[in-house]
């Protein structure tokens, strides 16, 4: 076991509250010990909700340890029942409470209450929250989905939009956003769940012609189940980015079998990302990192649509490891599968990128570095639920997307206007960017060579090195420091700077 300070995910039953909070008329009973009892603080404060999340804990003590807490975890479901009447319960334990053992599945049957009741078996030490809210959604819709709706007659054809939880990274926007294109297409959605959705509504879930998963993380284990038993087809893309959102569109009308030229709707990011100003974008080297989801869609879009260089993609979820290392591969990159963010703080500090796309931790690693940052992937904070309407997905989210990606950067005029008046106090490179740091930052370390000490810099090829336009500046500092370690030197001075230009230039 290793102690931490930071977590990209949390336990199982984690991923169980996103399940239930994101949907209506279900009620999630947790056997769980005081201390665990934080759901409140998850979704009210970090996604702004306006009620309490849908879960009622046994919260035993120590000293109920001694007494009889398998009654304790059946008076919780019931009172939770007379409380709240749900439409449908679902009933587990904490990661705690998993080690006494009290089966709240049985316990719960036998109250025998007179709505379905689902329990969970998430175990907690071997698994983690997404895995948590992949079982729970599938566990879900195994017991209440009715086959007999399968046979229901249907005006167009409909799909079912799987995949979106409570605390998930834009899902509202993206679900609101997918339906009007599937709209569009003229797809009626027949379930969207489990975000919005109520237990009743998942009995429906057969009635739908095929089911478009939008984050596989959460949906893909249901709907694979339902593919097999309900003959059910099941989208492959994920329509983030421009060239992602046509070919979704491809596969959505192929299914459904409509014409899909009423979707096109014209996104602006072809545009701007053929802009004058986005010439300085070119070659931008950009670090990747979120859930395998985004992180892989994120790297496309950088590489194929506004012409980045992708120096890593890595992901914190192992079990979607094999498609972060494939992306990796594609864009000649650095793969990266791990869970534990100081291994992802020494790969941005190595790679020296240029702009960090990752999660809310990736967000506060960039800061200490001084590098430009922007949030794509949960785990999120409370900035990334906007007030405002902001997907990612569909050609609304591209636009979205090349605004996230570009603002944080420093283009080509702001640049010129910086240089002009860089002995200006403002203006100068001790001030730091504004909107990464209130203080002076530590200039960023350079690459170490292969030997045991650091290359330093004078301060004569420091100054000239910052003369030379900000988006060759990383390489040419690189190459210096190449050339420098190749010939075994300790020092930079202006004339192994320009030595190094003239070698590197031939």
């Amino acid at each position: 076991m290793k102690l931490t300070v930071w977590t990209y995910e949390g336990p199982p039953h984690v991923g169980a509250m996103r399940v239930a909070t994101g949907m209506e008329g279900l009620h999630y009973v947790l056997h769980a010990p005081q201390g665990d009892t934080y759901a409140d603080l998850l979704f009210t404060m970090i996604e702004r909700r306006d009620h309490r999340p849908p879960v009622t804990y046994t919260t035993f003590q120590a000293r109920d340890l001694g007494a009889d807490t398998a009654e304790l975890f059946q008076t919780a479901c019931r009172e939770a029942y007379e409380r709240f009447r749900p439409e449908a319960m679902i009933v587990g334990a904490s990661c705690t409470a998993e080690l006494i053992q009290d089966d709240p599945a049985g316990l719960a049957a036998a109250l025998r209450l007179p709505i379905p009741v689902v329990p969970l078996e998430l175990p907690s030490y071997q698994k983690k929250e997404n895995f948590g809210a992949s079982e729970t959604f599938y566990r879900l819709a195994r017991a209440l989905a009715d086959p007999a709706t399968a046979e229901a007659p249907r005006a167009r054809p409909t799909c079912n939009i799987l995949g979106a939880t409570a605390l998930g990274f834009r899902h509202r926007d993206d679900v609101a956003e997918v339906t009007a294109l599937l709209d569009r297409l003229g797809i009626a959605v027949n379930v969207a769940a489990p975000l919005g959705a109520r237990p009743s509504d998942l009995v429906r879930l057969p009635a739908a012609d095929f089911n478009v998963v939008l984050y596989p993380e959460v949906a893909d284990t249901t709907a694979r189940w339902l593919e097999r038993t309900f003959k059910q087809p099941r989208t492959t893309v994920v329509p983030i980015g421009v060239g992602a959102t046509r070919e979704f569109v491809a596969e959505v009308a192929r299914l459904a079998g409509v014409d899909p030229a009423p979707a096109e709707a014209g996104s602006r990011l072809p545009w701007w990302s053929r802009s004058v100003d986005s010439t300085y974008l070119t070659g931008k080297r950009v670090f990747v990192f979120g859930d395998a989801t985004h992180a892989v869609a994120a790297a496309r879009v950088c590489a194929d649509e506004l012409g980045f260089t992708v120096v890593a993609v890595g992901t914190y979820d192992r079990a979607f490891g094999r498609d972060v290392r494939a992306a990796a591969e594609r864009h000649g990159a650095e793969a990266l599968v791990t869970d534990d963010y100081l291994e992802v703080e020494e790969a941005i500090a190595r790679l020296a990128p240029e702009l960090v796309l990752g999660t809310q931790m990736e967000r506060h690693i960039a800061k200490r570095l001084a590098i430009p940052c922007a949030v794509i992937s949960a785990p999120v904070h409370v900035q990334d639920f906007p007030a405002r309407r902001s997907p990612v997905m569909g050609f609304e989210g591209a636009n979205v997307l090349f605004d996230t990606f570009v603002h944080p950067l420093t283009m080509g005029l702001e640049e010129h206007l910086l240089a002009m008046f860089r002995e200006d106090f403002e203006f100068s490179d001790a001030a730091g960017p504004s909107h990464l740091t209130a203080e002076a930052p530590a200039a960023a370390a350079p690459a170490e060579p292969s030997g045991d000490e650091p290359i330093c810099w004078d301060g004569e090829a420091e100054r000239e090195l910052k003369k030379i336009p900000f988006f060759v500046r990383g390489k040419a500092r690189r190459n210096a420091e190449a050339y420098a370690a190749q010939r075994g030197l300790a020092a930079i001075s202006l004339e192994t700077l320009y030595d190094a230009k003239a070698h590197f230039g031939r």
